[in-house]
């Protein structure tokens, strides 16, 4: 595995140390953890989702039901 190097605040440093003994796993691990949860986020950023496409609609409608998965009398006849 290789081997990157780089410098942090003393202040980052301490925090990576207290939060390291206090989940007893390595910096390493840490900021490996940290590294990869950043980069999936950025990943998924770049994705289109379905609320993507609709946002525009949203509270375009009036008139209509403001909740109907709240509202048992729109659930009448769905589910068990």
């Amino acid at each position: 595995m290789p081997t990157i190097t780089c410098k942090v605040p003393e202040k980052l440093a301490a925090q990576l140390d207290a939060l390291a003994r206090a989940e007893r796993r390595s910096k390493s691990a840490l900021v490996r953890e940290a590294l990869e949860d950043r980069l999936k986020a950025k990943r998924r950023r770049g994705q289109v989702t379905a609320y993507d496409l609709v946002k525009n609609l949203c509270g375009s409608l009036k008139g209509g039901p403001t909740d109907l998965a709240t509202d048992p009398k729109y659930m009448e006849g769905f589910g068990g």
